[in-house]
């Protein structure tokens, strides 16, 4: 999967965690079925231990009332391909 694939993904898959606070009370509840989903989905996009810290990441960011505002999947997809890289760039310069 390309990298700005996985972005637009991660942006959908964003929205759909922010729609809790579309709907009062029946969102609490969908964040129940959406936190083990949103967690599984995470370790599909981003293989090894980094896609697992960030599923368990995603999991309690989604799973706890008010943290729904935290886009999960564009950090992740930040981390890996800005952050990350970034680094590797400049221990092969030195």
């Amino acid at each position: 999967m390309s990298k700005y694939k996985k972005l637009a993904l991660g942006i959908v898959f964003d929205a759909l965690g922010y729609t809790s606070f579309i709907i009062p009370g029946i969102g609490e509840f969908a964040d129940i079925i959406w936190a083990p989903v949103s967690a599984w989905l995470m370790t599909k996009m981003y293989k090894g231990k980094t896609g697992k810290v960030a599923a368990i990441i995603n999991f309690v960011e989604e799973a706890l009332p008010g943290f729904d505002v935290i886009p999960t999947f564009t950090l992740m997809w930040l981390y890996t391909y800005v952050f990350s890289n970034e680094e590797k760039t400049i221990q092969v310069k030195q």
